[in-house]
């Protein structure tokens, strides 16, 4: 465990006046969670009580917490050069970045866009794939293709795309134009570790829906390699395959939001290497700068960049679309002192040995009575649990316990998301295992 200098705990602060996100405020101010502080694997609340961190923050921060070299970074930038418009200005680091990011990014997704957020760059991406089929003389192909249990960010875009249905029920969809293929959960398939072996007829769905609305309609297809936030849904073998055949034989973009898995969150840089399938859009964010500062970006092919390119006048803004923060010279450097840090601690072939052992320690759950469900690659598993009537009830339940118990996760309804830092030791999986086991025995059956 970590050692921190002796702080005096800071006093509580007053909650009369913030409204959380995602969070039922009312209960939450009345046994309030608080964090105080962050070393490397674990958060401390304010009695500087040790909470180990088995889901990097909300997969953000697979480094480790308040990492020094980024610490320094952002505060001689803050002194170096605090802020620039990236409109008809720029400065050096956000080039040295998007270098840096192209250099880990499958070959071909060649140029970077930078935003602010995960839910920004697939707004972006969306603008971008509609761009490109105009200038590619398709101004009809406006329609996106995604899928049932999707998550793609909270933006009016990312809500249409998304196929969660809280998200969607919550506001309606104010956009138009979206359909969904069936996510790829098959009975079959239920506690199996890696890449399921059923479920890659299910690709074919992208088929039915060209056929039924008209490949000339569709612009793009957007996918999460794994769908992370709806419960960790790898794809089965050949699906991700078989959508990238028939994107390419329709003219329809594929794009991977890898929000979530990128940046060694599958032992590779991005999924899209791990499963050998490259897309024409990468999305990523959270651990592209470790999570110390908001940061997103979208990659993109050099044919789709060309094509937009070359389809403006001479003078013209290609792509008219952008953010006051858009590649913020705070963020560029601290996403190239988390990409260092990456590197020089070899992190990402770290993910990939240790979450062997992960994968096996998280299947150890399977006999539990509450548990009807295991899935996992990487350094990513979720465990389903079973209902007790009121979906998402015991889910939000087994999050509290783990808290009080010392072990911060994610919960999705009653699915409970484990996403470890890549600087655990087998003991820190260890105790993340022993503690889930602990409290989901208590729910019983």
């Amino acid at each position: 465990m970590s050692t921190l200098p002796n702080i005096i705990p800071p006093a509580a602060p007053s909650m009369q006046h913030q409204w959380l996100p995602f969070t039922p405020n009312r209960e939450f101010k009345e046994d309030p969670k608080l964090f105080s502080r962050a070393k490397d694997q674990y958060f401390y609340d304010l009695d500087g009580r040790p909470v180990l961190d088995a889901g990097s923050g909300l997969f953000t921060t697979p480094a480790g917490h308040c990492r020094r070299e980024i610490a320094d970074a952002v505060y001689a930038q803050l002194l170096e050069l605090d802020f620039t418009p990236s409109f008809l200005r720029a400065h050096p680091k956000s080039f040295e970045l998007s270098s840096r990011l192209v250099e880990l990014l499958p070959a071909g997704l060649d140029k970077v866009f930078f935003v602010n957020s995960g839910s920004e760059a697939v707004d972006t991406a969306m603008k971008i794939c509609l761009a490109w089929q105009r200038a590619k003389g398709a101004p009809g192909r406006t329609m996106f293709v995604s899928r049932e249990r999707a998550y793609h960010g909270v933006n009016f875009g990312g809500i249409a795309l998304s196929g969660m249905v809280n998200n969607r029920r919550a506001f309606g969809n104010l956009v138009h134009g979206v359909v969904h293929m069936r996510d790829t959960w098959l009975e079959e398939n239920r506690f199996q570790l890696g890449q399921p072996q059923h479920g890659r007829e299910l690709a074919d769905d992208l088929l039915r829906l060209i056929n039924l609305h008209g490949a000339e309609n569709i612009a793009a297809c957007f996918i999460e390699p794994i769908a992370g936030s709806t419960g960790v849904l790898v794809p089965p073998v050949g699906y991700l395959e078989r959508l990238r055949e028939i994107c390419t034989a329709h003219g329809i973009l594929l794009v991977f939001d890898e929000v979530i898995c990128g940046f060694g969150r599958t032992g590779q840089p991005f999924a899209a290497q791990s499963f050998g399938v490259t897309p024409d859009l990468i999305t990523m964010a959270k651990a592209l700068t470790n999570g110390a500062i908001p940061m997103a970006a979208v990659a993109v092919t050099n044919h789709v960049h060309d094509a937009i390119m070359e389809a403006a006048p001479e003078g013209a803004i290609e792509f008219f679309h952008g953010y006051t923060w858009s590649a913020h010279p705070v963020a560029c450097a601290a996403a190239l002192a988390a990409l260092d840090v990456y590197r020089d601690e070899s992190l990402f072939e770290r993910a990939q040995a240790l979450s062997v052992y992960f994968l096996e320690q998280v299947a150890t759950l399977c006999s539990l009575p509450v548990v009807t469900d295991i899935r996992g690659y990487g350094m990513l598993a979720g465990v389903d649990l079973k209902s007790d009537g009121k979906p998402g009830r015991r889910g939000h339940l087994l999050q509290k316990m783990l808290f009080d118990a010392g072990v911060h996760l994610k919960t999705t309804g009653d699915c409970a998301i484990l996403s470890p830092q890549f600087i655990f030791e087998r003991e820190h999986i260890d105790h993340t295992t022993k503690v889930l086991r602990s409290a989901l025995e208590s729910l019983g059956t």
